[in-house]
């Protein structure tokens, strides 16, 4: 199945559920969360102050060589969208590629992830933890403070954490 007929499909339209695609373009899908929903608007509000000339997208459909991964949040920019508008999965990975980690996330889960944006062109791959904490990576290593966002906090402060 094609992504954009995932996309399409009346059936899948209104899953409580992440849907993204394996490398031989079967569905697997991860349940959602308010606590979830909750970091990604704090992530694009914090994106939108700390990062002028592009625009942060959530749910971001990235075309990976194992299939269509869907970023949590990212940051695109201005060249970036000029290239691509709203290709749905992007054929490559915008400069910043968020990921909020889930209970039924796993460490060898997220390295596979970043790998594959990496591949795909990504400059930054953040990672929140699930108390809010943020960890920011380049291609090779992990770093104190993002390189394209150095005024983004270390942590997305919320009523429960």
């Amino acid at each position: 199945m094609q992504w954009q007929e995932i996309c399409d499909n009346p059936l899948l339209r209104d899953l409580p559920f992440k849907i993204e695609t394996n490398r031989w373009g079967k569905i697997e899908m991860s349940p959602a969360s308010n606590e979830h929903g909750l970091y990604q608007a704090l992530l694009v509000q914090w994106l939108g102050r700390a990062i002028s000339d592009g625009l942060s997208i959530t749910e971001c459909s990235v075309q990976t060589s194992d299939g269509v991964k869907v970023a949590d949040a990212a940051w695109a920019s201005t060249d970036f969208l000029r290239r691509h508008g709203v290709a749905n999965p992007y054929p490559e990975a915008p400069e910043i590629v968020v990921e909020i980690l889930s209970p039924s996330n796993s460490a060898e889960e997220m390295a596979l992830k970043q790998d594959l944006y990496f591949a795909r062109g990504a400059r930054e791959f953040w990672l929140v933890e699930r108390d809010g904490r943020l960890r920011f990576f380049g291609k090779h290593q992990e770093f104190e403070r993002s390189a394209l966002a150095p005024t983004f906090p270390a942590k997305l402060e919320t009523p429960f954490n």
